[in-house]
């Protein structure tokens, strides 16, 4: 495991102390859970193909996204967006929150 991936929350699998009040519920649901972290974190430049594919059909990918959203998470693959494409999002919105449910 990286050392970025240590000290970042992680999409399901996080066991450490940063959650407040235990990890969000819907984390129990998510097809990511038990998956290799560093599947989400890939290296620069590194496919983000696997991933998104874990990601494909998750029953909590949007509340998995709009987690990354409200936290500004800047690195690896949540609700099925990498980084890039997160930031897009947020910058389509121009400042205003976003909710993934506008999405839809």
């Amino acid at each position: 495991m990286t050392d970025i991936v240590r000290f970042l929350r992680l999409p399901a699998d996080y066991q450490g102390s940063r959650w407040e009040a235990g990890p969000p519920t819907w984390q129990r649901y998510a097809n990511c859970l038990g998956v290799d972290p560093d599947l989400f974190f890939p290296e620069r430049g590194g496919s983000t193909r696997e991933a998104k594919e874990v990601c494909r059909g998750c029953v909590v990918r949007e509340e998995c996204l709009q987690y990354a959203l409200d936290n500004s998470e800047k690195f690896g693959i949540w609700g099925g967006l990498s980084e890039r494409e997160r930031r897009r999002l947020r910058r389509g919105r121009n400042g205003a929150p976003y909710r993934v449910s506008q999405a839809s």
